[in-house]
């Protein structure tokens, strides 16, 4: 469960399409729900004016009832971290980045995802109906491990919640490698057999498969084959962040995400 969510909002189209999946989960969950727009200390009052308009048309019209409205001025990632820990919420939404944005740029996503501390949704999806079918980057981390168990308590008990490891093989004869690959089949299975008896009861279907390749081709045709609405990683596991840089696997994601990106340190 998800007590208090923060949604930082931008004015574009995409912190609306945010801002519509942040008001669906905060029904979901019960939860808080605050807005937090970062003012550019370029601009004068008027325009900060115009900001407080449009921001009130986007409460009234998507977000529940008891919303708060936070309107700070600053550098957009340190305001929006900062509140993160004022705000003392659980999960930080975002818009989709991939177009160009001169004062939220891809550079303050990057810096958020790397220093934030509560699970950071990026939205990229036009639909704000719950949520269905998720694929979740699965390797040995706690990280990873951590990921699937938040995505679990994030999504609703109709969903399914596929796990995939993706195993590629040390060089060796096709009998090595494929004795290799039932090796990681058993290890997965057991692992997520010991996550499964640490989850609440009421959760999603969990699934979960190894395959043998690249961690992005799969990942991408998985998201595809299963139509998947969320993605689902770990932040310092093998396939998303170290902690100095992202990663070229969730900053391929971060920026170009075929669907909605849940990211958990």
């Amino acid at each position: 469960m998800f007590h208090h969510i923060l949604i930082a909002h931008d004015l574009r189209d995409t912190a609306d399409m945010a801002l519509c999946r942040a008001s669906q989960l905060a029904k979901q969950h019960d939860a808080r729900l605050t807005i937090l727009h970062v003012l550019d200390p370029s601009q004068n009052s008027e325009q900060h004016e115009k900001a407080r308009l449009a921001l009130d048309r986007s409460l009234t019209q998507y977000a529940p009832p008891g919303t708060e409205l936070r309107m700070l001025s600053g550098k957009p990632s340190e305001v929006v971290l900062q509140q993160v820990q004022e705000t003392g919420c659980d999960l930080l939404v975002l818009g989709s980045h991939q177009q160009r944005h001169d004062f939220f740029s891809g550079t303050s996503l990057d810096r958020i995802a790397r220093r934030c501390s509560v699970p950071l949704l990026l939205v990229a999806r036009n639909d704000s109906a719950p949520y269905q079918r998720a694929v979740a980057a699965l390797d040995f981390s706690l990280c990873a491990c951590s990921a699937l168990g938040q995505a679990y308590r994030l999504l609703p008990g109709s969903a399914e919640l596929h796990a995939l490891h993706v195993f590629e093989p040390d060089k060796g004869t096709p009998k090595q490698i494929a004795e290799q690959l039932e090796t990681q089949r058993a290890l997965i299975s057991q692992l997520l057999h010991d996550e499964a008896l640490m989850l609440p009861p009421g959760g999603p279907t969990l699934s979960h498969e190894v395959l043998q390749g690249g961690i992005l081709r799969s990942l991408q045709e998985q998201i595809k084959a299963r139509r998947s609405e969320l993605l689902v990683l770990g932040s310092h596991g093998r396939s998303a962040f170290s902690q100095a840089l992202l990663g070229s696997l969730a900053q391929h994601f971060l920026h170009k995400a075929p669907c909605d990106v849940f990211v958990v340190r």
